[in-house]
This record gives C-alpha cells, sequence and structure tokens, in this order.
C-alpha cells in the first residue's frame, strides 16, 4: 500500500508539471477578445452537471474547488483530473462557422490536515483563455483601395491555487484561497491591400505579448446546519470574496512585415515594458438544501464589476456589471444499494443565465444553458460525466450569436493517507 501511495504521488506531481502547457485551449470565440480572455470558472466536473453549482453544497468525496471553506468536509486524500471537449458555431454578418476543441481542465490534489478542522489543496487549471480570429475590410483614407484586416489572439492565463478550509464551529467554517496567476496572451493585428500589382503580397502586422505573473486571494465562508425539523435535513449558505487585485504584467510589442511564409524583418517598440492589469472585485453567494446523501437543491448568484477592469493600456469600451445566477440539483436513489448500481448512481441537472460584464453593439450580452450530468461510483471513487448546451448573444442586440455544446469528464480518486496507526 505504501508504494502505491508513493507512485501516485509521483504520477500526480509528474503530471501536475506535464499539465501546464496543455491547460488553456479552448475551441475559437470571438467573446474571448475581451479583456483577458474567456474565464474558465472554477466549477469542477460533478458541480457542472448542476449548472456549475457549488458555494454552498459541501461534498465528502470531492473536492471544493469554488469555496475554499468547504473543503474541511473532505475526508480522504483526494485526486481529482478534468477533461473538457466542446464544440461552438459563430453566427455573424451572414455567415457561420464551427469548431472544436479538448484539452486537459484541472489538475488537483487535497487532504485533511486534521480530519474535520482543517484541510488543504493544491490546484492547476486554466483561468482564462483567448482563441479568435476576427476579418473585416477597412477603407484607406484618400485612397479608393481597401485594406483586408485580420485580427487574431491565443494564450491564456493559467492558475496555480493552494486552498486551505479551517472549522471554527461544528456549523462555521472560514477558507482562504492564493492563487498564482501566470502566462501570456498573444494579439496580432495584420492588414492587406484588397488590390495590389505586386506578385508577392507584403503585410505589416503588428505583435502584442502580454505577460501575467503575480498572486490573487480569495475568502470563503460557509455555514451549515443539519438535522432541520428533526429530520435529516441540511441547509448550507456559503460566501465567496474575490479581492480586487493589481496584477504585475510584461507588456512586448513589435511592428513586423511578413509574407505569407516568413517574417522578413521586425521593430520592437518596447519589450517587457512593467504594467499591470486590474482584475474587479467578485462577490459570490450560494444556498443549497437537501436531505441526507439522497438529493440536494442548491443556487448561485455571483456578482462582477467590471467597470474597474485595466490593462494598463486601454480600459474596456462599454464595460458594465455583470452576474450569474445558476439553480442545480442531484439525487442518489440509494447510496447504499448492493443490489442495483443505477441505485448508487448520483444524477444531476441545472439551468445557468449569464449577464456578461460589457457591451456589444450597445447592447448585453446573454447567455443561457442546460446541464446535465451523473457519477458513476467505484468504491470511494468515482468518475464524473456533464454535458452543457448553450447560446450566447443573439443576432438582432449583438449582431453575432453563439451556440455551443460542451462535455465535462472528471476522474475522482479517494484514499486515507496521513492517517495515524493505532494497532501494528
Amino acid at each position: 500500500m505504501l508504494n502505491f501511495k508513493k507512485n501516485t504521488l509521483y504520477i500526480f506531481v509528474f503530471s501536475l508539471f506535464s499539465a501546464i502547457g496543455a491547460l488553456g485551449q479552448a475551441a475559437m470565440t470571438p467573446f474571448s477578445y475581451l479583456g483577458i480572455g474567456e474565464y474558465y470558472g472554477n466549477a469542477l466536473a460533478n458541480n457542472q452537471g448542476m449548472a456549475g453549482v457549488g458555494v454552498s453544497n459541501p461534498q465528502y468525496f470531492y473536492l471544493n474547488n469554488q469555496n475554499p471553506a468547504l473543503l474541511v468536509f473532505n475526508r480522504f486524500t483526494t485526486f481529482e483530473a478534468g477533461f473538457i471537449g466542446e464544440r461552438r458555431t459563430v453566427i455573424g454578418n451572414g455567415t457561420s462557422e464551427t469548431n472544436g476543441n479538448a484539452n486537459l481542465n484541472y489538475l488537483m490534489m487535497g487532504f485533511p490536515v486534521k480530519l474535520g478542522r482543517w484541510s488543504t489543496s493544491l490546484g492547476l487549471a486554466p483561468y482564462s483563455t483567448v482563441n479568435y480570429r476576427l476579418n473585416y475590410t477597412d477603407a484607406i483614407e484618400g485612397s479608393t483601395n481597401t485594406v483586408q484586416v485580420e485580427e487574431t489572439g491565443s494564450g491564456g492565463i493559467n492558475q496555480f491555487a493552494w486552498s486551505n478550509g479551517v472549522s471554527l464551529h461544528k456549523n462555521i467554517s472560514v477558507g482562504v484561497k492564493a492563487t498564482y496567476l501566470f502566462s501570456s496572451i498573444v494579439n496580432e493585428y495584420s492588414n492587406t491591400l484588397t488590390q495590389s500589382a505586386q506578385p508577392i503580397q507584403y503585410y505589416p502586422t503588428v505583435y502584442e505579448r502580454t505577460y501575467v505573473k503575480d498572486f490573487d486571494f480569495t475568502l470563503g465562508f460557509s455555514y451549515h446546519k443539519d438535522s432541520l425539523f428533526r429530520k435529516n435535513y441540511k441547509f448550507n449558505l456559503g460566501v465567496v470574496y474575490d479581492f480586487k487585485t493589481d496584477l504585475k504584467t510584461q507588456y512586448t510589442a513589435r511592428i513586423e512585415q511578413r509574407n505569407v511564409s516568413d517574417t522578413l524583418y521586425s521593430i520592437t517598440l518596447y519589450e517587457n515594458e512593467p504594467g499591470s492589469i486590474t482584475l474587479p472585485q467578485a462577490l459570490a453567494v450560494g444556498l443549497s438544501f437537501g436531505r441526507g446523501d439522497k438529493w440536494v437543491v442548491g443556487t448561485d448568484f455571483v456578482l462582477l464589476d467590471y467597470t474597474q477592469f485595466s490593462d494598463g493600456k486601454s480600459d474596456i469600451r462599454e464595460a458594465t456589471k455583470g452576474w450569474k445566477l445558476a439553480l442545480g440539483t442531484e439525487f442518489t436513489p440509494d447510496v447504499t444499494a448492493m443490489t442495483s448500481y443505477l441505485k448508487r448512481m448520483t444524477y444531476r441537472t441545472g439551468v445557468s443565465y449569464d449577464k456578461y460584464p460589457y457591451l456589444i453593439n450597445g447592447m448585453p450580452v446573454k447567455d443561457f444553458g442546460i446541464n446535465f450530468g451523473l457519477s458513476l461510483p467505484t468504491s470511494r471513487s468515482s468518475l464524473d460525466f456533464a454535458v452543457k448546451i448553450g447560446k450566447r448573444g443573439n443576432l438582432q442586440d449583438n449582431t453575432i450569436e453563439e451556440n455551443y455544446f460542451k462535455i465535462y469528464f472528471g476522474a475522482t480518486f479517494n484514499d486515507q493517507w496521513f492517517i495515524r496507526r493505532r494497532f501494528e
């Protein structure tokens, strides 16, 4: 058993460092050109089945990556790995484009330092992703000719987090998460004359790289009450606060002349110029109610004020306040059933509605999604699946809309480590 635990730990550490290069690559979406890209959120695969609900509901067999105060409910040394696959269809300007991708979504490890009193976890996951390509035609002042402009973005921000949850009372726990944000975003702007007599097309390109490396901090609170109405009913309240943060950033920009196969020359405007990106504060509140290990219903509300955002170069135009409301439920017919595996499975569903903190075409961008999920138990471990079907934006208000399908897969492994032996 000891060798198994050592090998498992070695595999986790190796996977943790190997995963850094695999994180953050999502399907292409034009909505990722704003700010530092599209946020992934902190919901794990089991939470995704409930539309991402997880700020208040404690889990005994899973790590909670949304509210660090809920880590104290975990009773095992837990390893979790998650994967995401997605397919998006973007419609706008009379055309549509479909694309997809799949990649590692998160890698986590956690264990109780003092059972029921203090638990800790480490996790690696993407924080945001940038993957877009915009094409349009622009006029040249004083000429009848035009240029074909292409804007592209790639990369994103990754996060490595250390979370701790501590029980202050049988009903109250608090938590803190320290997150190291790192990695870079690359934006390129190219243009080509639509009418040119040159046999080989040359086009100027502006290359911009934003590299982030700094810490972000989160506080969590949980109130938990068992045995309501003198029965096995449970009520949970959770609150999570993300601090407003100024991230240390380095900016690089250069002008290049390219042809179809190579960069001919470049001029560096500035390299690793220090600056900062301001991430706004965020507040999440969750409520959940359930009965024992059979069922739970929960809701999360998240508020984000993006008017405070700044990337050190230019603020987001028409930034506003955004919010998200999610409602989800899970049901396990009989967690102790020995004759029916289907009764030991956990079934989940949920809906979510987002109002994004920015305007496109002067109108707010809205997102509606429906989620379904299930967990396949294997002893104290499980395989978790979830799907989300949704729509973001609409042609009438935003001149662009996106229909998407996402599938989540998570593997959870639980074991009892660091337990003092009572008998030799």
